[in-house]
């Protein structure tokens, strides 16, 4: 088959790439980002993740029989905001169904809702819309909170704990989440490829933590101990966002406190992937956290 995969480059969408080219399969990708460095050595041909030329999208998607989903944006900056994600979503989804692609697999987050406040989850349940809606047929995974070797959360929470005598939580730290390692994910996206059926799951590890058995966690895998101190959710927040000067970059969002908080990347399926955070801390211990991963540099 032929498969398009948006951002093949970045993160999810490189795991997902790299076990469809180990299929045999031909990968095109449509990113924002043709510059950053190619892990499959030219054989994926890149092509303009371009929203306001549609025209230019359904060239680009001809000859697809299957469009794997990862964009999405994680914070507003600029002009670049979660509605105008929503958007893009759209045109990119109408694009797909024009251009006579069969199918779609599309990634989510648990818990979307078009009645929440959150712009990250009403944004996510209006994508969910647009790909039921499309006449394609579909798979939508639902992950909660990535891990990986090039991850966002997971790693900064390592670098602050190395980095700083303690450690602040917002609220009591007992709202919970169930991470998921990416690689898991990519394998449920492939496998969604070969199906006919439409459905929705979510994908979620095997652990379910609080947020403060969580960190804890990763305190003990990179053997440094914290003190680990509740603050209120806007103190929690403002203190992000100083540190956020000192590394140029965005470390928590307001919505994400709020999304945790809710309890929101946790899920009420079995667990259908396999991979233990705690298994992958152990075996990760000397480079998690060792490097901030800034997400401004990864984005914009």
């Amino acid at each position: 088959m032929k498969i398009a995969v948006t951002g093949a480059f970045s993160y999810s969408g490189k795991y997902i790439t790299k076990r469809l080219i180990e299929k045999g399969e031909e990968v095109i990708t449509l990113t924002n980002h043709p510059n950053r460095p190619d892990s499959f050595n030219g054989k994926v041909q890149a092509y303009p993740l371009n929203f306001t030329n549609e025209e230019e999208l359904v060239q680009s998607l001809q000859g697809v029989d299957v469009l794997v989903n990862t964009y999405w944006i994680r914070f507003d900056k600029g002009s670049n905001t979660q509605p105008k994600a929503v958007e893009n979503t759209r045109v990119l989804v109408r694009a797909a169904a024009r251009a006579g692609v069969k199918r779609m697999v599309h990634i989510s987050i648990t818990n979307p809702s078009a009645e929440s406040h959150l712009p990250y989850f009403w944004g996510k349940a209006a994508n969910e819309k647009a790909v039921k809606e499309s006449g394609m047929s579909y798979a939508i995974l639902r992950p909660t909170v990535l891990f990986g070797k090039e991850d966002i959360l997971i790693n900064n929470i390592a670098w602050l704990l190395r980095k700083l005598p303690v450690f602040g939580l917002p609220g009591n730290g007992e709202y919970k989440l169930s991470p998921v390692y990416v690689d898991d994910l990519a394998e449920m996206a492939v496998e969604a490829v070969y199906k006919k059926e439409s459905y929705v799951w979510d994908a979620v590890g095997p652990d379910e933590f609080s947020f403060k058995q969580m960190v804890e966690l990763i305190g003990e895998a990179t053997g440094v101990r914290r003190i680990l101190l509740p603050f209120p959710p806007k103190l929690a927040l403002w203190a992000a966002q100083f540190l956020s000067l000192f590394v140029n970059d965005v470390m928590l969002t307001p919505e994400e406190v709020d999304g945790l908080m809710a309890n929101l990347l946790i899920s009420k399926e079995k667990p259908r992937c396999k991979t233990s955070l705690r298994v992958w801390l152990k075996e990760n211990r000397s480079t998690v956290g060792a490097k901030y991963a800034s997400e401004l540099a990864r984005h914009f």
